[in-house]
């Protein structure tokens, strides 16, 4: 997906990929439809837009067990999927409506790191 960084979505885009230069994946979503509002890959074998929509449906997972076990107040920050080679964080917009989904290389990647980035972009998105 080619992505306007006219747009605050494409703009967190641009923002990931300059302080994550060797990000695997990063898609801004959006939670209610799963739709990717932007997106781009550095592995043609990654589609977000696809990971987007899968994801999506973690996260309305992870929502709805929230509210089944009454944690009121608790909101969701980020949700880390650790593969073997691979991380996957999901942040959460504080508003809960968006999205950033982030795949990087463990060996690339300090999850410290990345994991502030996407908290300082995920403030463009308001």
């Amino acid at each position: 997906m080619a992505y306007s960084t006219s747009s605050p979505a494409g703009q967190a885009v641009q923002e990931i990929i300059n302080q994550l230069p060797s990000l695997v994946a990063v898609a801004i979503v959006d939670v209610n439809s799963g739709m990717a509002l932007a997106s781009h890959s550095n592995n043609p074998n990654l589609n977000p837009e696809t990971a987007a929509a899968y994801n999506t449906e973690v996260v309305k997972q992870k929502q709805k067990a929230m509210a089944a076990l009454k944690l009121t107040g608790e909101v969701i920050d980020d949700i880390l999927i650790s593969l073997t080679n691979q991380l996957h964080l999901i942040n959460l917009t504080p508003d809960g409506k968006k999205f950033i989904y982030l795949v990087v290389n463990t060996r690339d990647t300090n999850l410290a790191i990345a994991r502030d980035v996407l908290r300082q972009c995920s403030e463009l998105l308001k």
